[in-house]
C-alpha cells in the first residue's frame, strides 16, 4: 500500500494488530521515533511522560503525537500523561519488536562491512544472523563473529536461520539477483542501499535509502535560502512550506513513489560501495 495521510475517521481505540484499523505509514514512522525517545527517557529514570514532554523529545507537535498514539488505543491519563514502560511495550508490540527480527546482510564491501560491524542493531531487536558476498577475498572471513558466506547460499541459510529482513548493500548490477534470492528464501522485507529500483512481488516490502536524493533535497533548501536572501522574499510569501526532512522512498514492483516527507524527523542515508 502507498503512503497515506492521517484519516480522522474510524475507531481510535481499535486494535491495529488485529486489522480492525490500519495505521498510516507516516504514523508508523513516527511511532518508531516515539519509541526511541521513550528509551532515552527510561534510561534517565522517567516513569511517566506528558504528551508535551514526549513531543519535545521526538520533534513532533503534541496534537499529532496524541492522534498517532490513538491509532494504537493509547490515550494517557489526564494530569499524568503516559507510563513510559507501558507505552514502550505497546509500541514494541505494534512495531513487531516484541520478538527479534533476524537480519541478513548481503554485500560486505565498505558500506556493508560498516553495517555488519555496527552493534546497535541487535540491541534494538534486529540481530544480524547472516552475512553474504561473492568476493573470494571476503567469503570465509568473520565480521563481528559472523561468518561471511557465499551469496548463492542465501535461500538455504536464510531459511535455516529464520531471516525476516534482508539488507542489500551490493553494487547496482548485483542487487536484483540478490533480491530474487532473498525473496526465494521467504524474506518479505528488504532494506535496499543499492542505487537500483528493485522488481519485487506485491507482498514484498522494499525501503530504499539513497544519499543522492537526500543531498538534492538539501541543495534545494540551500538554493531557496540564497534566493530569499537576494530577493528579500520569505518562503512563506512564496507558498513554500517550512524546511522538512525527506525519508527514504517506497518501492513497490519496481516503481518509486514520491519520497515521504516527515516534518521535524532526522534522517540519515548511506550509499553502497
Amino acid at each position: 500500500m502507498p503512503p497515506q495521510a492521517d484519516s480522522p475517521g474510524g475507531d481510535p481505540g481499535a486494535d491495529p494488530a488485529r486489522g480492525s484499523r490500519s495505521i498510516p505509514e507516516a504514523t508508523v514512522a513516527r511511532l518508531a521515533v516515539y519509541l526511541r525517545a521513550l528509551g532515552e527517557l527510561a534510561a534517565e529514570g522517567a516513569e511517566t511522560v506528558s504528551s508535551e514532554e514526549l513531543s519535545a523529545a521526538s520533534g513532533v507537535n503534541s496534537a499529532k503525537l496524541r492522534k498517532d498514539l490513538s491509532y494504537i488505543g493509547t490515550y494517557g491519563i489526564r494530569g499524568v500523561g503516559y507510563e513510559v514502560t507501558a507505552l514502550q511495550h505497546e509500541l514494541e508490540r505494534v512495531l513487531g519488536l516484541d520478538h527479534p527480527q533476524a537480519v541478513a546482510l548481503v554485500g560486505v564491501g565498505n558500506l556493508g562491512h560498516a553495517l555488519a560491524g555496527y552493534g546497535g542493531f541487535g540491541g534494538r531487536g534486529f540481530p544480524v544472523r547472516a552475512l553474504f558476498d561473492v568476493d573470494p577475498d571476503l567469503v570465509g572471513i568473520h565480521i563481528n563473529g559472523i561468518l561471511v558466506e557465499h551469496a548463492r547460499d542465501i535461500p538455504r541459510i536464510c531459511t535455516e536461520r529464520g531471516v525476516t529482513i534482508g539488507m542489500i548493500a551490493t553494487p547496482a548490477q548485483g542487487a536484483q539477483g540478490v533480491c530474487d534470492l532473498l525473496v526465494q528464501a521467504g524474506v518479505r522485507s528488504i532494506l535496499n542501499f543499492a542505487p537500483l529500483f528493485l522488481q519485487v512481488p506485491a507482498e514484498v516490502e522494499v525501503r530504499k535509502v539513497d544519499l543522492a536524493v537526500e543531498l538534492q533535497v538539501l541543495a534545494f533548501h540551500v538554493a531557496r535560502r540564497s534566493a530569499e536572501a537576494v530577493g528579500g522574499v520569505t518562503g512563506a510569501e512564496q507558498g513554500i512550506p517550512p524546511r522538512q526532512a525527506v525519508t527514504g522512498t517506497r518501492i513497490k514492483e519496481g516503481v518509486a513513489t514520491v519520497p515521504q516527507v516527515v516534518t521535524g524527523a532526522n534522517g540519515s542515508a548511506v550509499f553502497p560501495r
